[in-house]
């Protein structure tokens, strides 16, 4: 058995949001009587932690502890408008269509707070944990939750706010073309190991290591979630997945998740990520999008290290141990001798 290894580079820059017409997201908050916060909104969490980001967006904005925010995502009829989940726009355009509502509401609430205290709400500060204090007097302060009583049931005042994350549409210039389609841009770099069986065609990943600048993190376990996942999931669009390999025909068609082919967890390597913060002027707390670019650079990463491995360049995924076999044979073919004695293993 002969086994090439290879190592391949692929460098990504993704958009955060788009143009569409103005791509926005709306966010309700209010206060219940006993001090938590409700922020309404109709984007949907696919299982990548967006109410744990939002709620903790939330929190910041109002400066009250992540406990005392409540994310409820109404559905499209009821709820406010959302363009949708996609494009990596969730965390920036909900996050900051509920800074806008924080804001709204936390004038109410230092208001309501001012009139409590005997002070000018310019002169209250929060403190994230549940309370108002006056400014240089430690000793006077209200808790959160006595201030939305008093709001209810003293005041008559309703804290709450609204907000939308917003971008204008941007037309194409039509004299030079130009046009402004994104919030941001995200980038990453990654490099894949792999090692390649000549004899079999069969691709092990050994190593994937990655850079990636999203702007300011908001949850750092849920980001490395992404990054992780994201590898996983560009692995599998390399080497695996495929709906119908034999499309148009449907033959060999999976029909259930049992027969769909995906790495398992003996296949997936080491996953070395590191994480560089630049704000975004436009994201909220200076946050850009990660989403969807996870799973980009593994694709053209893991290739290209196939690609040095076996010096055959293969233009299409994913690579099955088949399609490795066929470029070995062309190679010898158009090269006249034993593509075999050019495979021997190599060192990392």
């Amino acid at each position: 058995m002969s086994k090439q290894r290879g190592r391949g580079i692929a460098a990504v820059n993704y958009p955060t949001g788009m143009n569409l017409g103005g791509d926005p997201t709306q966010a309700l908050i209010h206060s219940t009587t006993t001090g938590n916060f409700v922020i309404t909104i109709s984007s949907t969490d696919l299982g990548q932690g967006a109410k744990t980001a939002l709620a903790q967006i939330g929190a910041d904005a109002m400066g009250v502890p992540v406990e005392n925010v409540i994310i409820d995502t109404g559905d499209t009829d009821t709820g406010p408008h959302c363009m949708g989940t996609f494009a990596s726009r969730l965390t920036h355009r909900a996050g900051n269509a509920i800074i806008e509502a924080a804001d709204e509401a936390r004038e109410v609430m230092m208001e309501v707070a001012a009139e409590e205290l005997e002070s000018s709400s310019s002169d209250l500060v929060t403190d994230g944990e549940g309370n108002i204090h006056v400014k240089g007097a430690p000793g006077r302060f209200i808790t959160v939750m006595d201030v939305a009583m008093a709001a209810h049931f003293q005041q008559g005042k309703t804290i709450s706010g609204r907000g939308i994350g917003f971008k204008p549409k941007s037309d194409v210039d039509p004299e030079t073309g130009e046009m402004d389609p994104d919030s941001s841009e995200a980038h990453a770099c990654m490099i894949a190991d792999v090692e390649v069986d000549t004899e079999t065609g069969e691709v092990d990943v050994l190593k994937i290591a990655c850079t990636y600048e999203i702007g300011q993190v908001v949850n750092p376990a849920l980001v490395e979630g992404q990054i992780v996942g994201g590898a996983w999931m560009g692995m599998a669009h390399a080497l695996y997945e495929t709906t119908e390999p034999y499309y148009p025909y449907p033959d060999n068609k999976p029909s259930n998740f049992g027969d769909y082919s995906l790495p398992g967890p003996s296949e997936v390597p080491d996953i070395e990520h590191h994480v560089l913060e630049m704000g975004s002027h436009t994201g909220p707390f200076g946050a850009k999008g990660i989403g969807e670019m996870s799973a980009t650079p593994p694709i053209p990463a893991i290739v290209n290290a196939i690609n040095d491995a076996i010096g055959v360049r293969i233009t299409k995924v994913p690579v099955t141990p088949e399609d490795v076999l066929r470029a070995l044979e062309e190679k010898e073919e158009n090269d006249g001798g034993d593509a075999s004695e050019t495979a021997e293993t190599q060192e990392a």
